[in-house]
């Protein structure tokens, strides 16, 4: 995947974004470990926008680290202040199965009563209506007939 371009407005837009947020990942004293790459690639496919601090290092090695890091992850650097870094990777789209056991859920419907005296306001209520429930057409709850169990299973042998 090819590194990621940014214009200056877009940074700039990221990077205050990044203004409020934590630092997710921390690189100790032992520097870019594999540990430290996956969990920042973790970061990224979670969060997208991550702020990264650098406990150890002079000012050069942490600028190595930033580059280093935006390269293999596939990132896009975003600011380095200090010994905090910010990237920013697009969030991958998230692959939503559906799940052919789930039914539906409860319902709240509005209920509207109307007066036997005209030029009165209806009465409206809020009903909710759960998955084994049917609302009547005068505006009753009721609820489904049990299934029918099978014969064969209830007779005594």
């Amino acid at each position: 995947m090819p590194k990621i371009e940014l214009t200056p407005t877009q940074r700039k837009a990221h990077r205050a974004e990044a203004h409020h947020l934590d630092p997710v990942v921390m690189i100790g004293g032992d520097g870019l470990t594999p540990a430290v790459h996956k969990e920042a690639d973790q970061a990224l496919n979670a969060h997208g926008l991550i702020k990264i601090r650098v406990l150890e290092g002079d000012r050069a090695a942490r600028e190595a680290m930033f580059q280093q890091l935006a390269d293999e992850l596939n990132a896009a650097p975003i600011q380095h202040i200090g010994k905090l870094l910010v990237l920013w990777r697009p969030k991958p789209a998230k692959t939503h199965e559906p799940d052919e056991d789930r039914r539906a859920g409860p319902k709240d419907v509005k209920v509207l009563k109307y007066s036997k005296r005209g030029g009165q306001r209806p009465e409206v209520r809020v009903v909710r209506v759960l998955g084994n429930q049917r609302l009547s057409p005068g505006g009753k709850l009721k609820k489904a007939p049990p299934k029918q169990k099978s014969i064969k299973k209830n007779r005594p042998d």
